[in-house]
């Protein structure tokens, strides 16, 4: 079966190992990930990429969370019969649902990091935020957070480091966890095993 997986642009890398591991017959469409700094955008930019390909292949699915829509890309992709992968974002599907809750139980007040986001610190988060321009705005935006967990994905020490170099220029407490592709590999293992859902 020809799959098309549109996902976004900060899964990207994840989603092409998962297809090679597996030998999925798919191919990967990956929106850009700064779509995350006006998420409302999300639902009609996923939709429009879908009605644009969807013809060329026999099931499509999206491997995005809710990742701040609102349940609006939820209601965008049921008019299109389309799939999406369980959960609300990125941290969630590397965790889990219980991991997740169980961090947030821990500390509310946690920010925190993937191997894309650690490897676009320096854009998403200083640049995007001004803190390049205007350091002293770091203590305003990051006043309620008391740690960094880095959600590892692979086992680079050079992702480490600078994740370590990140938690130091926020002046916050930093946690590694190794996640490997989490949960990510198994919804997306147990949908390409499933029939789609307009065939159930």
């Amino acid at each position: 079966m020809t799959v098309l997986l549109v996902g976004c642009g900060a899964l990207a890398r994840e989603m092409v190992a998962l297809r090679d591991r597996h030998g999925w017959d798919a191919r990967i469409l990956a929106l850009p990930a700064r779509l995350h700094l006006t998420p409302k955008r999300i639902p009609q930019a996923v939709a429009q990429r879908i009605k644009e390909q969807r013809d060329s292949f026999e099931r499509v699915i999206v491997v995005y969370g809710d990742c701040g829509t609102g349940g609006l890309l939820d209601a965008e992709l049921q008019a299109l019969s389309v799939e999406r992968i369980a959960g609300p974002h990125c941290y969630e599907q590397y965790i889990g649902e219980e991991g997740f809750a169980a961090l947030m139980e821990e500390e509310p007040g946690t920010f925190f990091l993937t191997d894309y986001l650690v490897q676009s610190f320096d854009h998403l988060v200083i640049e995007v935020l001004g803190l390049d321009r205007y350091p002293e705005l770091r203590d305003q935006y990051f006043a309620n957070y008391r740690r960094i967990v880095y959600l590892q994905q692979r086992d680079d020490p050079a992702l480490r480091a600078k994740a370590e170099s990140a938690a130091q220029e926020l002046n916050l407490p930093i946690e590694i966890r190794f996640t490997g592709l989490g949960a990510l590999e198994t919804r997306l293992l147990a949908l390409l095993n499933s029939l789609p859902t307009s065939q159930e």
